[in-house]
């Protein structure tokens, strides 16, 4: 077998699963640069002792699956069990959750007190004095309640949908139908003028970057108000 062959284990109901698999193409995997779990394999077998080349039952497979089809089998021990990596992919994979985080994060939250969004960086920053730990295997949603209660106790934060409304300029509305679509039009008024008044919903998080574009598409002439938080 090649240098890069490697066995993925997982254990279900106290029964062993193993899989030997590339290294390098199971980290495309997990990173989502690749998506058939079937493709990172060296041996098509799901063994119960891969070393000893022993193979798994169809039995046991379906009752720690509920399935025997050998592809989902793959997936979930690829997303779930123990793959080994290198020292340099995990500290990657880890540095690229920590980013999907802090970006989900500074998206959707807000400073209680204010309103107001709080920047990527003081939020990187809370995560680190907060000493706050990221699984790197672990989905990145999925690690967020957590997360936000450590950082909450150095920021002031939650999240929120934020309810605006806007007028826009006759000259600009069709322009800027769009861009409001994309951020979660609601209701929309045409005025007898040609003017466009709307009301759209968006994640709290993004009220400066919805303000950056409007004003970029209006040339700064439309109006904006927050109706709600």
């Amino acid at each position: 077998m090649s240098s890069k062959t490697v066995i993925a284990k997982y254990s279900v109901h106290g029964e062993e699963f193993e899989i030997f698999i590339d290294s390098e193409l199971a980290y495309e995997y997990i990173t989502g640069k690749r998506t058939d779990p079937m493709s990172v394999l060296t041996v098509e077998e799901i063994f119960k002792d891969a070393n000893k080349g022993e193979r798994t039952s169809e039995e046991k497979l379906k009752k720690a699956f509920q399935t025997t089809e050998m592809s989902k089998v793959v997936e979930k021990i690829l997303k779930n069990g123990n793959v080994p990596i290198t020292t340099e992919q995990r500290n990657k994979l880890l540095e690229e959750k920590r980013k999907q985080i802090i970006q989900i994060i500074a998206r959707n939250a807000i400073d209680p007190r204010t309103n107001a969004p709080h920047p990527a960086q003081r939020i990187e920053n809370a995560m680190e004095q907060g000493k706050v730990t990221i699984d790197p295997f672990k989905n990145a949603q999925e690690q967020i309640d957590p997360i936000l209660k450590k950082i909450n106790m150095i920021i002031p934060i939650k999240f929120a949908v934020a309810k605006m409304e806007v007028t826009i300029p006759a000259e600009s509305a069709n322009r800027c139908y769009g861009l409001l679509k994309q951020y979660g039009l609601k209701s929309e008024t045409w005025l007898p003028n040609g003017a466009l008044s709307a009301t759209i919903e968006f994640p709290a998080g993004l009220q400066a970057e919805f303000m950056d574009k409007l004003n970029s598409f209006t040339h700064g002439s439309a109006t904006a108000k927050i109706i709600g938080v």
